[in-house]
């Protein structure tokens, strides 16, 4: 019997076989789980694409996290293909390319930052609160937000809210059973990783820091903590950020 035995999720952010997110997709459907996929606009037949490398081909619905209507809608939509969730997975980030300059950011950039990459938790939360119960978990993925980055200016501010809606989320949603949590992965070579500038700065130093060691090109451990922490075998755990990282965030 699988982990997930019988579970429903929808996992967001899969946009290649390379992310963390399909690495969840993989594995929950390895351990038992039923997996629906967000996407949206171009993204929608790349999404459509990579489903297809999953052990069992997943559904994909259409989900731009800063369209209210598209939030408004998502439980009736995903309920053609679900009657319920049992976890939610937000694999979500984006920020303009002007907001990796902290000093010169306009706060256009940093408010699409801020909506895209903090609010969504809250407003995917909302979106998909009809279809869950006591015993669901929200799991999402961040960037340890307690310092200030080379190069990650206002994507690690916006990290920073994340995490603070994390706990906010913990708060309103754990009367009802609950629970929503986060896993701080180490850096991984991904589409999103990519699209920031200086990436490598991470990439060359985390390996030598990490008493673990660290590759860059492996989603699946941050994968496997995402996988446990929607399983049962956390029932009394929220509001907590699991750090997948080689050990870096307690190094001095």
């Amino acid at each position: 019997m699988g982990l997930l035995e019988g579970k429903k999720l929808l996992v967001t952010g899969v946009l290649t076989d390379s992310s963390i997110a399909f690495h969840v997709a993989r594995l929950a459907q390895e351990q038992g789980a039923s997996v629906v996929l967000t996407s949206f606009g171009r993204t929608m037949k790349i999404t459509s694409a990579i489903a297809r490398r999953l052990p069992q081909t997943a559904p994909v619905v259409e989900l731009d996290v800063s369209d209210k209507q598209h939030l408004d809608t998502l439980a009736e939509r995903l309920g053609e293909h679900v009657d319920r969730l049992d976890g939610v997975v937000h694999s979500i980030g984006f920020a303009p390319q002007g907001a990796f300059d902290f000093m010169t950011a306009e706060w256009e950039d940093v408010s699409t930052a801020l909506h895209v990459s903090a609010y969504s938790l809250k407003a995917l939360a909302v979106a998909t609160l009809p279809l869950m119960s006591a015993g669901s978990g929200l799991v999402g993925l961040t960037f340890d937000a307690r310092y200030a980055w080379p190069v990650y200016d206002w994507m690690g501010v916006a990290k920073a809210a994340f995490e603070s809606t994390s706990r906010y989320c913990a708060r309103e949603l754990g009367p009802k059973g609950i629970r929503c949590n986060l896993v701080a992965a180490g850096p991984i070579r991904t589409t999103a990783a990519k699209s920031i500038p200086g990436f490598q700065t991470f990439e060359d130093s985390w390996g030598e820091r990490a008493p673990l060691g660290w590759d860059v090109k492996d989603p699946e451990p941050a994968a496997k903590a995402c996988v446990a922490l929607l399983s049962d075998w956390f029932p009394a755990t929220t509001a907590e950020i699991v750090h997948v990282d080689g050990g870096v965030h307690a190094m001095g």
